[in-house]
């Protein structure tokens, strides 16, 4: 009961920052839609996820790892087992999976499902392993937490982007709001906090934000 009361406060006080990303990214979309620039930033969309999703990695890597390293001093084959599971394979469900069901519901035109962890390992292993070295050497969270955030609500953005049509209701701008929410809020908080402590007898929840 403790542990999933904790979870719960974890979950609030990420509310405000997630929603805060979810902002960003709706008024980016506003501005690129009526401004007219649709069709240059969907031709570079794709591009722009493949430069964040990887960042996201490193930075959930660097997270996970270096909070599990710090409580549980567990052996190096744990930490980067939990570092790497924590990382490349959250981010995959918040950068593409909730994007994609999000799309799917708003019924954009362009919905494709991208597994990157399967379809490119090149852009998900080397920066997971890269993000559980800094993170076992320099276990410091506060930074790259923020910036996994905000960087993972963005790299879920340009994923629906490359979904969009040439118009876009308002029942979409909020079932992409929302997805977008949702895909940060859950997904990073689980990785980042409650997962790599699932590994730690006796641990407590720690505020790092």
């Amino acid at each position: 009961v403790e542990q999933w009361r904790l979870i719960g406060q974890e979950l609030a006080t990420h509310v405000p920052f997630t929603a805060f990303g979810a902002v960003t990214a709706i008024v980016f979309m506003l501005i690129v839609i009526w401004g007219g620039y649709l069709d240059a930033v969907s031709r570079s969309s794709e591009t722009i996820f493949y430069i964040l999703h990887p960042a996201h990695i490193v930075l959930s890597a660097v997270v996970t790892t270096a909070i599990y390293k710090t409580l549980g001093n567990g052996k190096l084959w744990a930490v980067v087992i939990i570092g790497f599971t924590g990382s490349s394979g959250i981010a995959t469900l918040s950068d593409s999976i909730i994007p994609y069901l999000g799309a799917w519901l708003a019924v954009l035109p362009g919905r494709e499902l991208h597994i990157g962890f399967i379809e490119e390992p090149w852009i998900t292993i080397p920066p997971a392993f890269l993000g559980i070295a800094i993170g076992f050497w320099r276990p410091i969270t506060k930074f790259p937490h923020a910036g996994h955030v905000l960087i993972s609500t963005w790299a879920s953005l340009f994923f629906i982007i490359m979904a969009l049509g040439e118009t876009v209701t308002w029942l979409q701008y909020l079932t992409i709001f929302l997805f977008l929410f949702l895909a940060v809020w859950i997904p990073c908080c689980m990785s980042d906090i409650v997962y790599p402590l699932l590994f730690v007898r006796g641990a407590k929840f720690h505020h790092h934000h």
